[in-house]
């Protein structure tokens, strides 16, 4: 999986750093679209700007209803509709999400010509697949706000081949089935279990996409374990009672939640205008001395995970 940064702003667009969205590329061939958490101002704008299509989006999370992570949505469902795309959409978000977009849609005339689900999510599973789960938890924000968390199921593990023929069983269309762990009876009566010739499970990866927050119980839930966090840290320590009282983080505590929640590595984002370049080393100077497994995200900046 990859993630590309479309938008690293607190609040309002500067000269370098867009408002908050973020597309998650899933580089899979079973879902060779992608997703997109957020979609502030500009999104479709920022897209221009990278290899991505927006006719490829087939998965859309909001994580709260403030017009930094929302007012791109319209521009971009009516863009992706008049570029003849009939691949289906579908919208996560919290209560307030369908209105907003069948409101915006109706009073400005437009329309999609593509299938398009809005679905209001709560607290939990808000989809799963063969693939994937994908949950949602409450945030600590001054309206109804989620982060998501992307869970890759475990992967089957490699079957050994060599195994297999050292016991006189040819390779052939059963070892796929034993690739797939059943169990299968051989020409000569033999019965053989796959699972026995299989090596452990593969984990399969874990994001979390954070919605803005101050600390709260919920957020070390969401970022248990997982291989990559996003997390705002809209303001410096020293700011720190400012940043709670809206519902924000300081750069220490999203970096302190990284290290209680036994992340890989933590990504910052969500930074507040006031801070330039020299500004934004210091916020990460700070998150590392917390935390050292973390990076201050850019406009279009791409991580693997």
């Amino acid at each position: 999986m990859e993630l590309i940064f479309l938008g690293t702003s607190a609040g309002v667009p500067t000269r370098s750093r867009n408002v908050t969205a973020i597309l998650l590329d899933l580089q899979h061939p079973t879902h060779a679209g992608l997703w997109l958490f957020d979609c502030g101002e500009g999104t479709q704008h920022q897209l221009l700007h990278t290899a991505y299509h927006p006719g490829k989006l087939d998965k859309i999370f909001i994580t709260h209803l403030h017009g930094d992570h929302l007012f791109g949505l319209p521009g971009l469902l009516c863009s992706r509709s008049m570029a003849g795309n009939a691949r289906p959409l579908t919208i996560y978000g919290p209560k307030g999400i369908r209105a907003f977009v069948e409101t915006t849609l109706r009073l400005s005339g437009s329309w999609t010509d593509y299938p398009l689900e809005v679905i209001e999510i709560a607290e939990g599973v808000v989809f799963q697949d063969a693939r994937f789960t994908v949950t949602a938890q409450p945030l600590n924000h001054p309206v109804e706000c989620y982060g998501y968390r992307v869970d890759e199921h475990d992967k089957p593990g490699a079957l050994d081949a060599a195994a297999l023929i050292a016991d006189g069983i040819k390779p052939g269309p059963l070892f796929q089935q034993l690739k797939n762990g059943e169990t299968v009876t051989l020409d000569d009566g033999r019965v053989v279990n796959g699972q026995a010739y299989l090596a452990a499970p593969v984990p399969g990866k874990k994001v979390a996409i954070f919605g803005d927050t101050a600390p709260c119980p919920e957020a070390l839930l969401l970022a248990h374990n997982v291989d990559l966090l996003v997390h705002e840290a809209t303001l410096e320590t020293a700011m720190e009672e400012k940043a709670n009282s809206r519902g924000h983080s300081s750069t220490r505590q999203a970096a302190t939640l990284a290290r209680d929640a036994g992340v890989q590595k933590l990504i910052v984002t969500h930074v507040s205008s006031r801070y330039d370049a020299q500004g934004c080393a210091a916020l990460l100077a700070e998150c590392r001395e917390v935390f050292k497994e973390c990076e201050l995200a850019h406009d279009f900046m791409q991580v693997c995970v």
